[in-house]
């Protein structure tokens, strides 16, 4: 699996932004990933040194117009805490 295409893109909302004064960061990262491959790819692309890091596995929700009914996509979402002292400007960093 390519670096780029274990890690999608950042989540953010006004409750990840809370976690990265602490050093907590939120990704959309591949399905098929690992908690050992999202901690080894983002070390590699961010050089920093990784905590730890918490995965989960978020279903679609069902949507519906009008009379029609379909579902979002389902994702994976990993948060990371980085080690002390470490920080990661993701808006610039992309």
């Amino acid at each position: 699996m390519h670096l780029t295409e274990v890690i999608k893109k950042p989540i953010l909302t006004e409750k990840s932004f809370v976690g990265h004064a602490n050093g907590v960061y939120t990704f959309i990262v591949d399905k098929k990933a690992n908690k050992v491959t999202i901690k080894k790819t983002f070390e590699e692309i961010f050089q920093t040194q990784v905590a730890s890091v918490r995965t989960m596995n978020c279903d679609g929700k069902e949507k519906r117009m009008g009379k029609f009914v379909g579902k979002t996509n389902a994702y994976k979402k990993a948060i990371i805490t980085l080690k002390d002292g470490q920080t990661l400007d993701v808006l610039n960093d992309l």
